[in-house]
């Protein structure tokens, strides 16, 4: 009996089925490697987790144990939100290749099973071009194309430099997109949910004050703040913190008022200053290497 060839048609029942059948998977994966390596790409299989064992190659071995409790709870009440990598061995049985972290909170969690982005054996080349070809589309919100950039890092070793080569965008940028798997877990589900904009999480990653962070969401998606007032808001609480107002205050109002618009515009703390003879400068000021990226990325967008 001849052997029943696969095409697209027979993806339609999806790649979880194909992976849940080794004969057809093989079979797939000889007819059509390219197109399978690019549906797993983007498909997030469930898998049991104890059909998953740990990288015997894992380079890090020692986790901070109040950062892993931490990360076990939120998963307890949020389910895994960033789902690990894993190289499929056989149809039952799967080796983790990033998220160590998130795979330790899971089982402390005592989570049954996980979302795994699926890779096969040998797939490394065809895995970057695939990767790439998915941050190319239009339906993908930022946490999506942020675990893009960060799964070619990891999964392909890529520099910045080289991922920016890659990707055809600044390194700006995509450092911008990967500061946003640092942010909490309610505010990455809100992005995912289209509640806020990537300006929205731009500025929310800018800080450093996890409370004031969850306290900015919950205005954005109550009142329905604009980037700009939330760029405000950020600033003034900048400036509070500093300790420094009495100064700033000692302008004229209309002066304020042009160091205020300033400041809600960047987000961050602008000061002005101005002799009696109209000379004087414009400062603005930033944290850190990533706060001046989200500068410039801010700059080089007008």
């Amino acid at each position: 009996m001849a052997k029943k060839t696969l095409n697209k048609a027979d993806f339609g029942k999806g790649i979880r089925a194909l992976l849940a059948n080794p004969q057809e998977l093989e079979q797939a994966v000889q007819e059509n490697p390219q197109h399978v390596v690019r549906e797993l790409t983007h498909t997030v299989a469930m898998l049991p987790i104890d059909q998953i064992e740990a990288n015997p190659f894992q380079p890090r071995t020692e986790f901070d144990q109040t950062a892993l409790d931490e990360l076990t709870d939120s998963i307890r009440v949020h389910g895994l939100i960033q789902p690990v990598t894993v190289r499929r061995l056989h149809d039952k049985a799967y080796q983790l290749i990033s998220g160590e972290r998130r795979f330790r909170a899971s089982q402390m969690a005592n989570l049954t099973e996980i979302p795994a982005y699926v890779r096969l054996a040998d797939d490394q080349q065809m895995l970057e071009m695939a990767l790439i070809e998915n941050i190319q589309r239009q339906d993908l919100n930022a946490i999506e194309v942020a675990i893009s950039y960060q799964r070619l890092k990891e999964e392909c070793s890529l520099t910045d430099e080289t991922l920016s080569e890659r990707v055809g965008k600044q390194r700006s940028t995509i450092t911008n997109y990967l500061r946003l798997l640092k942010l909490p877990v309610d505010i990455q589900q809100a992005i995912k949910d289209g509640q806020l904009s990537m300006g929205h999480a731009r500025a929310l990653a800018g800080l450093n004050d996890i409370a004031f962070q969850l306290s900015l969401l919950r205005q954005i998606v109550q009142e329905g703040l604009s980037v700009r007032a939330v760029e405000s808001l950020i600033a003034r609480h900048q400036e509070d913190r500093s300790g420094k107002k009495a100064k700033a205050e000692r302008l004229p109002d209309h002066l304020r008022n042009i160091q205020d618009q300033f400041r809600a515009y960047f987000g961050a703390k602008v000061d002005l200053k101005r002799n009696e003879k109209g000379k004087g400068s414009i400062t603005i000021k930033f944290e850190n290497d990533g706060e001046l990226n989200r500068l410039i990325d801010l700059i080089e967008s007008k």
